[in-house]
C-alpha cells in the first residue's frame, strides 16, 4: 500500500512481471538475473532482457516499500531540476512476496573529461534551484519523511535551518544514541544545541539537497558523466552536501575548486562543518556501533568547550 503523504509521477505496478511487460512490451522475458549487492533488508540485481536491455532491479520485503518510494521520490525531485543527472527510473511497485524499483542500469564503463568539474557545476546548479512546492508551510524540510540509510529522516517544516537542523536532524539522532553516553557526557548534548546558534548560519537561500552525499552514491554514468544515487533529500543548507562530500575520504580537490566557481561557501564554513558532519557519524553510530563513538565525543568536546 502506497503512503498517502508520497506524491509520484513515476508508475506504480503490483509485481515484475506486469511492470516489464507494460514498460518493454507484452513479450519481455527476463533471460538472466545478476546478484549484485545486498544492504539491510534490500538486494539488487542485473536483469538482461531478451531484447539485450538491461534492468537496474532492486528489492526489499513488502513492509519495506515506503523506502522505495521515497528514494524514487527524491530522485524525481532532484531530475525535476535538470541539473545533476539521475539513472531513469522506470516504476516502483509492491507485490505479495516483495516490493521493488526498478530503473535504468548504470554500465560506468568510461569517464568523461572533466568529470569532477562538471558534476561540482551541476551540483551548485542544483543547490541554486527553486524550492518552491518542495516543502509545505516552511522553507526547510520536505514534502515527506525519508529515511538515511535505515534510519527515519523527519522531514517536518520549519521556517528557520538551524531551528530544522537542530530539532529535526540531531535531536532524533542524539535520542537514538543515549544509551552510548555516559551520564556526565548526556550532559553535554543539551549545550552543544544550544550553542547552534553561535556556530550555524542560515542559508542566502534554501537548497534542494541530495541528503547523504559521499562518493558511493555518485557513480558514473551510461554518458561518462557523474550521476547521483540513493538520494535522502530534503531542503537545506547547501553546505551540508558539501560537509558530507568532506566526512569519507572527500572528493579531488578539482570537485571543491569548480563548485565555489559558481557557488563561494559562506565565510566560516570551515568552524561549521564538523557540526554538520556530526548528524551522520550519529546515524553511523546508531547503525553500526560504539567504532563511530570517538569521533562523534571528539565533535562534541569541540564545540562544547568553545
Amino acid at each position: 500500500m502506497i503512503p498517502s503523504d508520497i506524491k509520484l509521477k513515476t508508475r506504480q505496478f503490483s509485481a515484475v512481471e506486469t511492470a516489464l511487460h507494460s514498460l518493454f512490451g507484452a513479450n519481455a522475458k527476463i533471460s538472466s538475473r545478476k546478484f549484485l549487492s545486498r544492504g539491510k533488508g534490500t538486494a539488487a540485481y542485473k536483469l538482461t532482457l531478451e531484447s539485450g536491455e538491461k534492468v537496474f532491479l532492486k528489492t526489499a520485503p513488502p513492509e519495506s516499500v515506503s523506502i522505495f518510494l521515497e528514494e524514487a521520490a527524491g530522485l524525481e525531485a532532484i531530475a525535476e531540476t535538470r541539473t545533476v543527472p539521475t539513472p531513469r527510473l522506470f516504476c516502483t511497485g509492491c507485490g505479495d512476496e516483495y516490493s521493488f524499483l526498478m530503473a535504468e542500469f548504470m554500465e560506468g564503463k568510461f569517464q568523461a573529461p572533466d568529470y569532477w568539474e562538471i558534476f561540482a557545476h551541476r551540483l551548485a546548479a542544483m543547490h541554486q534551484a527553486k524550492t518552491e512546492g518542495l516543502v509545505s508551510g516552511g522553507m526547510y524540510g520536505f514534502s515527506h519523511d525519508n529515511h538515511i540509510g535505515a534510519t527515519v529522516q523527519i522531514n517536518k517544516p520549519w521556517g528557520s535551518w538551524i531551528d530544522f537542523f537542530c530539532e529535526c536532524r540531531l535531536k532524533p539522532q542524539f535520542q537514538l544514541a543515549m544509551d552510548y553516553f555516559p551520564e556526565k557526557e548526556r550532559e553535554q548534548i543539551p549545550v552543544l544545541l544550544d550553542r547552534a546558534r553561535e556556530i550555524l548560519t542560515e542559508p542566502e537561500f534554501p537548497s534542494l539537497l541530495h541528503g547523504d552525499l559521499w562518493c558511493g552514491n555518485v557513480i558514473t554514468g551510461n554518458n561518462g558523466q557523474a550521476w547521483m544515487i540513493d538520494p535522502a533529500v530534503y531542503v537545506g543548507h547547501a553546505e551540508t552536501d558539501i560537509a558530507m562530500t568532506e566526512l569519507f575520504g572527500g572528493f579531488p580537490q578539482n570537485f571543491y575548486d569548480a563548485y565555489r566557481e559558481v557557488m563561494p561557501v559562506q565565510p566560516g564554513y570551515h568552524q561549521r562543518r564538523d557540526f554538520y558532519q556530526l548528524y551522520h557519524l550519529l546515524n553511523h553510530l546508531n547503525l553500526f556501533g560504539s567504532s563511530y563513538l570517538a569521533e562523534v565525543n571528539y565533535i562534541i568536546g569541540k564545540y562544547v568547550a568553545k
